[in-house]
């Protein structure tokens, strides 16, 4: 017997970042989208507990338990007294380390999935507490749509959003550490009084009408400038997407995917296009958001 759970990538329209905290967390202001960019996790009964991945970024996702599908398998067996006996399966369409969470919805998807093929019943409650400890942006994965993520992003609060928004996102040669973008903002903070990280209400009124025009007008990332000092070569891909009609671009949490907000679905593919041909990036993908969360097939 198997499982096939579908979950969604995500972009951050405003991520306002705190000054480092004791436990070397920062306290955010997360604004998420889910965006219509799947991974495909399926758990299968099997003698012991095995990774296996396919897709254009496979060769690019840790086997071992480090995995966060792995370490979701675990947490679950672990809380419900049973052996995490299953082969886990990623269909990888995500890019990996690009700012996108793509490892954070593995590691839903695959709690999702264990928790139906082992008839777990577990609680939402306990599934999100088993997220948030996994990672704080593995809760957002998990409910989908909209949410403002406070805490270190993995204290939600659900979000209306009055219309579908057009993104197109640009994959970068070469991935960036979410740890070491983190740490770049402490150095480049360092010194200077960083304000208490809150969500924008312009930019929450935007979502809320669907206005596409005045959410561009708002969207933030407190982490650019660090991932901009790690990948210099991002500002052209960002001037880039803006020259071929975006009416906005920005890094998409720690990078280095770029997002690019289109006006209109003709737009985006447009921007699609002209995106490599300018050679500033790998490739550009076209999704629209919200989307859901995880998503048991």
């Amino acid at each position: 017997m198997s499982v096939t759970v579908r979950v969604p990538a995500k972009v951050n329209v405003q991520l306002a970042v705190g000054a480092a905290r004791p436990d070397g967390f920062h306290d955010l202001a997360n604004v998420f989208l889910a965006v219509g960019l799947y991974d495909e996790v399926t758990v299968t009964e099997a003698d012991e507990l095995r990774v296996t991945c396919s897709g254009p970024y496979a060769d690019q996702v840790p086997l071992d338990r480090t995995n966060l599908a792995a370490r979701a398998a675990l947490a679950l067996a672990e809380r419900h007294g049973r052996t995490p006996a299953v082969h886990v399966h990623i269909a990888k369409d995500i890019p990996v380390a690009g700012g996108m969470a793509g490892g954070s919805a593995d590691g839903a998807g695959a709690l999702l999935a264990c928790d139906a093929l082992w008839g777990t019943h577990a609680s939402r409650e306990e599934l999100l507490d088993i997220c948030a400890e996994l990672g704080s942006d593995v809760p957002f994965s998990l409910v989908g749509g909209a949410a403002l993520g406070t805490g270190r992003g993995e204290k939600l609060t659900a979000l209306e959003v009055g219309g579908t928004f057009h993104w197109v996102f640009a994959t970068a040669g070469r991935g960036l550490s979410t740890p070491a973008v983190f740490r770049e903002f402490d150095r480049l903070t360092d010194g200077v009084r960083v304000p208490e990280p809150v969500a924008s209400q312009d930019l929450l009124d935007a979502l809320a009408k669907g206005d596409a025009t005045a959410l561009a007008a708002t969207v933030s990332n407190d982490l650019q400038p660090a991932a901009l000092s790690l990948f210099p070569e991002l500002a052209q891909t960002l001037a880039e997407g803006r020259a071929a009609g975006a009416l906005t671009g920005l890094v998409s949490g720690s990078g280095p995917t770029t997002a690019f907000l289109a006006p209109d679905p003709e737009s985006a593919e447009r921007i699609a296009q002209a995106l490599p041909a300018s050679g500033t990036c790998r490739s550009a993908r076209v999704a629209h958001s919200p989307a859901p969360g995880a998503t048991v097939l």
